[in-house]
């Protein structure tokens, strides 16, 4: 793989307390702009990933980790929300495969604590605990290689980079050009004088599922999937057990009717846009993209599927023909992901599953993309990021793409 075509990282230093949007906006939208506008190429599509590094989990085992979904999901949310707005000012397509001009940025969080420290002899390795979320040392030993390295310049920033670097030592070989310093903004190293109250923490299961139509993965698909990773109990390595992530995904059939249908994406290739995409997150492997950018997809009486850290995580993608798919025919499931705009999918769900004698589904909702409280111009910035985030918009772009293309 040549370095171009190799994704680039951009690393956040620790999250300013507390993570409200308007904080978010001014800590990493220097950064965040600085990375997507250097990423911009109009001849081809460019991959991000934004590894945001603070301390995610909790408990004194290795192998016994908790952490709170709420704070965990707000945070992608927020981060998300930023990358849409800039992308939107900056007339960058933020969907997946979107062609030359696009860049596909993937939120990442990693479990790193500030007051870490690496001896010399240290010798980082792949080491994953019970969640989907991997410490620093195990993030460096896993994902590689890179074409741009993106670091903050001041002092959490600084550190955080000479900590990557030190723990990813021998995996590249680092051109001077590869290491850029990008602007950070403002209360990027926050502290505070009252200890912090722990939130409650959130029971992880072993099957997870959602659902949509995932047309032209934009940001708000990613953290709806990314939401629902975090919530997987992931079982210890070299267990009999399995965690399974089950994805609805609604079926050509039911989409002729949506407004630009012609543009709508053939349901394989939203299918593997899920699984390439939740591969970032889930795969872990020492030999780096050559393998987890890769995922074997496999496909079977219309599902297709994948499997990640050595079958420990098994993620089908479904093929749905109603509102309910998987969840009022298959009873062995925990958790049910929602976004606001299918909450009262969320109830239907549950009330069929009662009716059926089931138990009902643990319901978890996500926070809204939102622009409002992270724009500089409130109306211009809401229309604009909404046209970002919409997959009815963008097959709109397509459609109004191709008629300048057709009259040019």
């Amino acid at each position: 793989m040549k370095r171009d075509d190799l994704p680039s990282l951009l690393l956040l230093p620790f999250p300013p307390n507390p993570a409200s949007r308007q904080s978010l906006s001014a800590a990493y939208r220097p950064p965040l702009t600085a990375a997507l506008s250097k990423l911009k190429r109009p001849d081809k599509a460019s991959k991000l990933i934004i590894a945001v590094a603070c301390p995610i989990l909790h408990g004194q085992f290795f192998r016994d980790k908790t952490f709170s979904w709420a704070e965990l999901q707000s945070l992608v949310a927020g981060i998300y929300s930023i990358v849409s707005v800039i992308c939107a000012q900056q007339s960058i397509a933020a969907d997946v495969e979107a062609g030359p001009g696009s860049v596909d940025a993937t939120v990442v969080l990693v479990d790193h604590d500030r007051e870490k420290r690496f001896m010399p002899d240290f010798r980082p390795a792949i080491e994953p605990n019970n969640t989907a979320i991997v410490d620093l040392a195990t993030f460096s030993s896993a994902y590689y290689p890179w074409n741009f390295i993106f670091h903050v310049r001041c002092e959490a920033g600084l550190k955080l980079h000479q900590t990557y670097l030190q723990l990813s030592e021998g995996r590249q070989t680092l051109l001077q050009e590869q290491l850029v310093p990008v602007e950070g903004g403002l209360s990027m190293n926050v502290t505070g004088d009252q200890p912090k109250v722990l939130p409650a923490q959130t029971q992880t299961r072993s099957v997870v599922c959602l659902g949509g139509t995932f047309d032209h993965l934009h940001p708000g698909h990613k953290l709806l999937l990314t939401a629902g990773a975090f919530l997987l109990k992931v079982p210890d390595e070299g267990s009999s057990e399995t965690s399974k992530f089950i994805i609805g995904v609604t079926g050509d059939e039911m989409l002729k009717n949506k407004k630009f249908a012609e543009y709508v994406e053939p349901w394989d290739t939203r299918a593997r846009n899920i699984l390439r995409f939740l591969s970032t997150l889930l795969g872990l492997s020492s030999r780096g993209w050559k393998d987890i950018a890769h995922a074997q997809i496999r496909e079977e009486d219309g599902q297709f599927s994948a499997s990640f850290r050595d079958g420990l995580i098994t993620v089908h993608c479904v093929e749905i023909q109603d509102a309910f798919g998987p969840t009022i025919t298959t009873e062995d499931m925990d958790i049910l992901v929602v976004s606001g705009e299918t909450r009262s999918g969320g109830r239907a769900v549950n009330d069929r599953r009662v009716e059926r004698g089931w138990h009902p589904l643990e319901v978890y909702e996500v926070d809204v993309l939102d622009a409002e409280e992270i724009s500089d111009e409130p109306s211009r910035g809401e229309q604009s990021f909404a046209s970002k985030i919409s997959s009815t918009a963008i097959r709109q772009q397509r459609a109004e793409g191709k008629k300048t293309g057709a009259g040019a």
